[in-house]
């Protein structure tokens, strides 16, 4: 399943259009609220594909019966460009444990690059459902290795994916090695530069949200 929000008519495209923004940009704080703020609106929509349970709830007048949220997903996101999206997940689901992971890219001599994973840190995920986010997904080679590393280590009952912008490429390695994972999208493009940035993208998220790296 692949929800792409670019297809939709919402204040959240607004967002999405501020984050590419090349002036907009350089607010840096500007660009983690938007970051968050896409979080907020894709924990919304994934709500409506959880599970949930009847509780009665008394107010000084009486008793109501609710619709509550059966169980809390864990959120999980790829440091450091992750961070504010994950804080918009969390700023809906407020009482969620959270799973941190350190992957980036080790770029070779040659100009080629491997996924380098330096660690993890999580909660138990056995019979939970993980929602992983990550705002950029190019290649989808760094998602895929994070979340098949989770896999492997606990019985995962329903995975979905997060990113404000996807490329055609990393969308396809996703649903390839990842069949059963749920995409939500902010918006799609089609090209990526022979670094495996994304076009027209955004740039760099990370570098745009907390400052370039040396």
């Amino acid at each position: 399943m692949i929800f792409n929000l670019s297809k939709t008519k919402s204040i959240a495209n607004t967002f999405i259009a501020e984050l590419r923004d090349e002036n907009i940009q350089k607010d840096s704080m500007r660009f983690r609220k938007n970051l968050e703020r896409i979080g907020e609106f894709f924990a919304y929509e994934i709500s409506k594909n959880l599970k949930y349970e009847s509780k009665d709830v008394v107010t000084p007048l009486g008793v109501s019966t609710c619709e509550v949220l059966d169980q809390q997903p864990v959120l999980s996101t790829i440091l450091r460009a992750g961070l504010p999206l994950q804080q918009g997940l969390l700023n809906i689901y407020d009482k969620a444990e959270c799973c941190f992971i350190s992957a980036y890219r080790k770029v070779k001599k040659s100009g080629d690059f491997v996924i380098q994973m330096d660690y993890i840190s999580s909660p138990d995920l056995n019979d939970r459902v993980l929602i992983m986010a990550d705002p950029m997904l190019a290649t989808g080679q760094s998602m895929v290795m994070c979340c098949k590393e989770l896999i492997n280590r606990y019985k995962i009952t329903e995975l979905h994916i997060v990113a404000a912008i996807a490329s055609t490429e990393g969308v396809a390695h996703v649903r390839a090695n990842l069949p059963k994972a749920k995409l939500w999208l902010g918006a799609i493009d089609e090209e990526m530069t022979s670094k495996s940035y994304i076009v027209p993208g955004l740039g760099d998220a990370g570098d745009l949200a907390y400052g370039e790296k040396v």
